[in-house]
């Protein structure tokens, strides 16, 4: 790339600052002095025009970076630059704005694409300098930045943006910052709709990078005090789906890899990311997806596999073959798939009304994500079903109603999102309580101790019917 720097000077209309000496006790920050090699061969120099162009920039700062005083900054710090790189890091990041600002208002083309030129330059120069920010390496991270940078601010260099954002995603891999993350899809796809990628590779960086979300999400899910984290990531994940949306219909996607999978059907690698990237787009009933989960676990049987077979054949209504899959799905170190599974294997033992093994298996369930309201509100109802089973006289069988309906307030407290269920459960179940004078007329009384002995046992506590 021809670097054209000193147009930076050249466009901007300059001031001549009179500089006063630094003092030697350190640099503005109260850093200690750099060693001589850091500031160049004139290290008096170098100081005085960190300072100066350093208070100048602080002053545009504090206006927001709305006046216009930007003009009195330029020569000390393109001084700064040039004659001591490696004093302060700062000399890039304040460069960066500096130059940002130019592009955007620069009317002419021509001059805009020189700054562009040179806004990388300094990026290429940071990294030079600086590959390292308080001891962790930055390469990455800045190739993110000036990736973003060129597809801002001219499309039509999509190819060098795509290198500087792939290279980025690569080295930082689950430290991608976020919007590296928007910008890589954004080049990829612009490199598909002009025939410099096949379109499958669109399918594999979204793939790629919403895996790295999902990590995040799931990761800072499990430390507490991090829900402006975790919903920083999901809006990424909502700007990303958007970008990849006009490539995300079951049609387009059965399309770009059909002919692939042809020429390659036993290709464990690509098997995976056809199933999983299909799943994603809620594309299970395509018949893609069903020879791929098929195939893929003929090759390569996995609890992953088995989960993908349990679900199609959930789909078709044949519970009774779907349970070993589920079963074998439920020894995945994925925790979400390991609990979905007891969930589906719970849900088709009641509908198969074996509830002792249905409630066997959400009780694995709960002990695996023990904050998750749906086991317990299928216990909750395999306890209300048994009621009319349970119990020697009416009294006895309705009593089964305040154990569910305690599973039932349970799954509220532990899990807030099933609240509207629950309440509307609780409501129901509540209304089938014994009535007070039944209560009485059987020696007991409101409030008092009860267990329920049935298939299961549960010791309660008792309610009157309101």
């Amino acid at each position: 790339m021809k670097v054209r720097f000193f147009l930076i000077a050249a466009m901007l209309i300059t001031t001549a600052v009179e500089a006063s000496t630094f003092a030697n006790d350190g640099l503005p920050d109260g850093k200690p002095l750099p060693t001589q090699s850091e500031y160049g061969n004139d290290s008096v120099a170098c100081l005085t025009n960190i300072s100066l162009y350093r208070a100048l920039f602080k002053q545009w700062k504090d206006t927001d970076y709305s006046t216009t005083s930007i003009n009195q900054i330029v020569e000390p710090w393109k001084w700064v630059f040039n004659n001591c790189p490696a004093a302060n890091e700062n000399t890039y990041i304040d460069g960066v704005k500096l130059i940002q600002y130019s592009i955007e208002n620069e009317a002419n083309p021509v001059v805009r694409e020189q700054y562009l030129d040179t806004l990388m330059y300094v990026y290429d120069q940071q990294i030079k300098y600086f590959p390292n920010h308080f001891e962790k390496p930055q390469e990455g991270a800045i190739l993110g930045r000036k990736g973003i940078d060129l597809l801002t601010y001219n499309e039509d260099r999509y190819e060098e943006a795509f290198e500087f954002l792939h290279k980025s995603v690569e080295l930082e891999g689950g430290n991608t910052d976020g919007t590296v993350m928007v910008y890589y899809l954004r080049s990829v796809i612009k490199m598909a709709r002009n025939g410099k990628v096949d379109s499958t590779f669109i399918v594999d960086v979204y793939e790629k990078v919403m895996q790295l979300l999902d990590h995040n999400i799931n990761t800072q899910s499990l430390k507490n005090g991090n829900t402006q984290s975790v919903e920083i990531y999901k809006n990424f994940k909502e700007n990303i789906d958007a970008t990849f949306e006009p490539f995300a219909s079951c049609g387009v996607l059965t399309r770009m890899y059909k002919n692939r999978l042809l020429k390659t059907p036993d290709d464990i690698a690509l098997l995976r990311k056809i199933t999983a990237i299909l799943s994603r787009c809620n594309c299970q009933s395509d018949s893609l997806y069903v020879a791929t989960c098929m195939n893929l676990h003929t090759l390569e049987p996995s609890p992953e596999s088995a989960y993908n077979i349990g679900q199609l054949m959930l789909k078709d209504e044949r519970l009774s073959e779907s349970l070993p899959f589920f079963e074998m799905a439920s020894n995945s170190t994925v925790l979400n798939i390991s609990q979905t599974s007891y969930k589906k294997m719970s849900e088709i033992y009641r509908t198969l009304k074996n509830y002792p093994s249905s409630k066997q298996m959400a009780l694995k369930a709960i002990a695996l994500n023990p904050n998750d309201g749906e086991p317990f509100i299928t216990i909750g109802n395999l306890y209300a079903a048994s009621a009319t089973d349970c119990g020697t006289d009416d009294f006895s069988s309705k009593a089964t109603y305040w154990a569910a309906v305690d599973k039932f307030v349970k799954a509220g407290k532990v899990d807030p999102s099933v609240a509207n269920v629950v309440n509307e459960l609780i409501a129901s179940y509540s209304a089938s309580f014994p009535t007070k004078e039944t209560i009485l007329f059987n020696n007991y009384k409101v409030g008092g101790s009860y267990t329920v002995e049935c298939w299961f046992t549960e010791q309660t506590i008792i309610r009157a019917a309101k």
